[in-house]
């Protein structure tokens, strides 16, 4: 049981104004974040073709999400401590650091480096966003201000391609990077500035360094597995398995330590919250199945239908109109109502709906079909992206408000980690066996030659149209493959208790919500 006092505000209560200018800067912050996650993926090409280092290539993701998610937990620990103010002016700058040196990297080397230093600070961005929200806002209204904010993260996650697409066309590839740089220092001096009416005791400022460091030591290795076992080396590679052997003992010490630990950066204690325990089972399994939409449905727009960069972009909008749609819809009927649970629910049923039709499309499936459920999706996405984390935020006390919030969020990053690894391995070797079956060992295709939709386009129309169809049913699998995920989060949403905030003031300290959750069930 924690032992900690909620913050004691010392400052006025914030003003409407402020409140608004400190959740735009906050959502200023997440959007170059949430971008950050996506825009890349259209730059590569001309960031091979500038600075090399075709091998390392991938490392320019993978050191982002590295360090942004395992980070993640830590962010919101500590600005439990020392206050949400202080740590977004570091994160936050910190990310502007990262992104200029990303910017200016003149090899692969160092731009890996600059990543890595850019998505440690963007591993606080959503997470203090979400908390920020919570400290300014009454809880009852916190849905309305948080469905803003889980809107913006879909549709810039989902609008990555398409902005970077567009930046590369126009400026170069280094401008993705730079860009951050004027539009995170507006972000800081507006959060900061808002931020500054709040001022809470905190309660003890000692710094878990050992939970910090286990918590990163953690995740590292398991998201190198991640990296590493689908590409380079084989799922049962003796390196990949070791890698996972460190992953399941370093967490099982996290554990240990963070149970004797006087101010955890993973409280324990908030696991035997039913609500927060499903609550993250279900965000890791939702994060899989939302980022095969956000990965996959552009890759068949672009191999498949052969639409450009910029033309695929634009066929996943209506996906990213129906997250925004869906996200400020719940966020307003949970302040109107305070319950939630029928989002998460209604989400992961929409999943089921459009993934099980999208497991059987081909190559000559109509667009205007795949850019329906695209719509459908983005709304079961937009249900699931945020309700969760409001609900959580309503149970614990709130001096754990940043630490449930990080590892809400930890959970779903860890789980669209797991899914874009898994998945693109589902992809890779579906396409090889269609490959081979279809066109036969010597039908002069070389599977490694395709990984690229300009060599697709290249070849002659029998050759293209037989890599085509392989390529439409490989994602078709991809989209099967996440069905029973899907439903697998639908059991878990249906299993969460529901939970309705108080009209006003706090929620119930862990142990007294421990107490009655007890005596309910």
């Amino acid at each position: 049981m924690t032992t900690s006092n909620p913050p004691v505000s010392s400052g006025p209560e914030l003003s409407k104004r402020q409140i608004n200018r400190a959740i735009i800067g906050v959502m200023t912050g997440l959007l170059l974040s949430a971008l950050d996650q996506t825009v890349v993926s259209t730059a590569l090409p001309s960031i091979v073709s500038d600075v090399g280092g075709l091998e390392n290539l991938a490392w320019v993701i993978t050191a982002y999400l590295l360090t942004s998610m395992a980070s993640t937990p830590v962010w919101g620990k500590v600005s439990d401590q020392f206050g949400r103010r202080i740590v977004f002016v570091v994160a936050t700058s910190v990310f502007i650091v990262g992104s200029a040196l990303c910017g200016v990297a003149q090899e692969i080397t160092q731009l890996i480096a600059a990543r890595a230093v850019q998505g440690l600070g963007a591993g606080a961005l959503y997470a203090l966003a979400l908390s920020v929200i919570a400290d300014v806002v009454p809880v009852r209204d916190r849905g309305r201000y948080q469905g803003m904010v889980a809107g913006v993260f879909g549709i810039a996650t989902l609008a990555g391609p398409l902005v970077g697409g567009g930046l590369v066309d126009a400026i170069g590839w280094r401008w993705i990077f730079l860009v951050n740089v004027p539009l995170g220092l507006l972000s800081l001096v507006i959060t900061a500035s808002a931020l500054r009416g709040i001022t809470a005791e905190r309660r003890s400022r000692t710094v878990d360094y050992l939970g910090a460091t286990l918590v990163i030591a953690a995740a590292t290795p398991l998201l190198l597995y991640l990296s590493w076992a689908g590409g380079e080396r084989g799922w049962t590679d003796p390196l990949s398995l070791g890698l996972v052997a460190v992953t399941v003992v370093l967490s099982v010490v996290l554990v240990l330590v963070e149970r004797r630990a006087a101010e955890p950066v993973v409280p324990m204690v908030l696991f035997k919250l039913r609500l927060f325990s499903l609550g993250s089972a279900y965000s890791m399994i939702a994060g899989l199945a939302l980022f095969t939409g956000v990965v996959f449905l552009p890759v068949y727009f672009q191999a498949v239908k052969g639409m450009s960069p910029f033309t695929a972009g634009l066929a996943v909008v209506p996906t990213m109109m129906g997250v925004g749609f869906a996200s400020i819809h719940a966020g307003n009927r949970m302040s109107a109502t305070g319950r939630f649970k029928v989002f998460p629910v209604a989400g992961a049923v929409l999943l089921v709906v459009t993934m099980l039709p999208l497991g059987f499309i081909r190559a000559d499936t109509p667009s205007w079909l795949i850019i329906l459920l695209g719509f459908v999706f983005g709304i079961g996405a937009g249900f699931t992206l945020q309700p969760v984390i409001t609900a959580v935020q309503g149970v614990v006390a709130p001096a754990d408000i940043g630490a449930a919030t990080a590892a809400v969020s930890f959970f779903q990053r860890l789980g669209s980690a797991v899914g874009v690894a898994l998945l693109g391995a589902v992809l890779n070797s579906r396409f090889a066996a269609l490959l081979e079956d279809r066109a036969g060992p010597g039908g002069g295709l070389d599977e490694a030659s395709l990984g690229s939709v300009d060599a697709i386009r290249g070849l002659a129309r029998e050759q293209r149209d037989v890599v085509v169809g392989a390529y439409g049913e490989a994602l078709a699998a991809v989209f099967l493959t996440v069905v029973p995920f899907a439903v697998l989060a639908l059991v878990l949403s249906l299993l969460m208790p529901e939970s309705t905030p108080p009209e006003d003031g706090p929620a119930q300290d862990v142990g007294e919500k421990e107490k009655a959750l007890g005596e309910e069930h």
